[in-house]
């Protein structure tokens, strides 16, 4: 008889990749696609020389040169720092020598590699994707399974195709309501883990749900899983509605009109059954999120706009107060000075340091 256990979404993905059950906290998960960038794959490549082997699944692969780009208008681009033009020619040859396609420096494709890969259609509902970078959670978006892995990982994955992976921990984060006028996922986000603290999530795969996530525009819910990782996670999702769906068909062009159908129905299948539990289910008002300004140094040391700046003496939490004095000595700014009018000098990312 069928095992009719409620499951989560994420418990579904899991079930389906797991090749096999390693022991109570392990499986050994494969991957769908394995993306790699100029700065954790050099190590993995010469791990596999120095054992005589080859990659498994040359085409389940792909590699973009993404985080040593310069920002200079020039055509032909030009990677002028020495250390980072080695870094892309090694990865050139080593996806040369294995046949694994490469978005090369100069090529038209080249750019994000958590926006180029969905942006030609390679994520896809349902599927588990690596990378060597944290913010692989971008594609939680379209109901794939995406998160970061390292550098030993890398060379694992590109040896076998597969993960040894310990399970994480089931966070569902509802968000219900709407997001007044000028506030964004970016926001929420910022909101969220202001709340739940930059390690609010640590050990769990959040999946977001609500009326306020699904009527977030896919890029914004990118944005939203992209960012979970500050909060700790190792991963998040939102279930692949119509929106996700159309998203992924229109651009993945080897998806003909009868695979689409087919696709269409099983995408649509993968969602959290009704009785599934989560070990922590947390419940946000999406009409109470006002713009947010990170004032220090974590993301979770974010404020609304219209407010002031913490003072770290009024901080219970030790460490938080500790924190708190030391980012605000960093930025120079005042504690309990208001943000509203506060000249801005630089801006950094938290997301993906790196500008076109």
């Amino acid at each position: 008889m069928a095992d009719r256990t409620p499951r989560t979404l994420y418990r579904k993905l899991v079930d389906t990749h797991t090749v096999a059950a390693l022991d109570a906290e392990h499986v050994l998960l494969y991957a769908d696609l394995h993306i790699m960038n100029e700065y954790t794959s050099p190590q993995a490549f010469a791990g596999l020389a120095a054992q005589a082997r080859g990659v498994a699944a040359p085409a389940q692969n792909l590699a973009v040169v993404d985080h040593i780009i310069p920002t200079h208008a020039e055509s032909p681009r030009v990677i002028r720092d020495p250390a980072s033009a080695l870094q892309a020619r090694n990865l050139a040859r080593n996806c040369g020598q294995h046949g694994i396609p490469l978005f090369d420096t100069n090529d038209p494709l080249q750019g994000i590699e958590h926006v180029i890969a969905p942006e030609h259609g390679m994520i896809r509902p349902g599927m588990v994707v690596l990378c060597g970078d944290s913010h692989t959670t971008t594609y939680g978006a379209f109901g794939a399974l995406g998160f970061g892995i390292g550098t030993s990982e890398v060379e694992h994955v590109l040896a076998t195709q597969t993960l040894v992976y310990r399970v994480a921990g089931e966070m569902r984060i509802r968000v219900d309501g709407a997001l007044p006028a000028g506030t964004s996922a970016k926001d929420l986000i910022l909101h969220i883990i202001g709340c739940i603290s930059a390690q609010g999530a640590r050990g769990y795969v959040v999946e977001f749900a609500g009326t306020a996530i699904v009527a977030l525009s896919i890029e914004a819910r990118m944005t939203l899983c992209n960012m979970a990782v500050e909060a700790g996670a190792r991963g998040a999702l939102v279930a692949p509605d119509a929106a996700a769906i159309d998203y992924v068909l229109q651009r993945a062009a080897d998806i003909d009109t009868a695979m689409a159908h087919r696709a269409r129905a099983d995408w649509q299948a993968l969602h959290s059954d009704a009785e599934a539990s989560f070990a922590k289910d947390l419940v946000f008002d999406a009409s109470a999120i006002a713009p947010y300004v990170t004032w220090g140094t974590s993301p979770d040391q974010a404020v609304p706009i219209d407010a002031c700046v913490p003072r770290p003496d009024e901080l219970d939490d030790p460490l938080a107060r500790a924190a708190a004095q030391r980012a605000l000595d960093y930025v120079g700014i005042e504690a309990g000075a208001s943000l509203a009018g506060l000249p801005v000098q630089r801006v950094l990312s938290v997301l993906h340091q790196r500008a076109h």
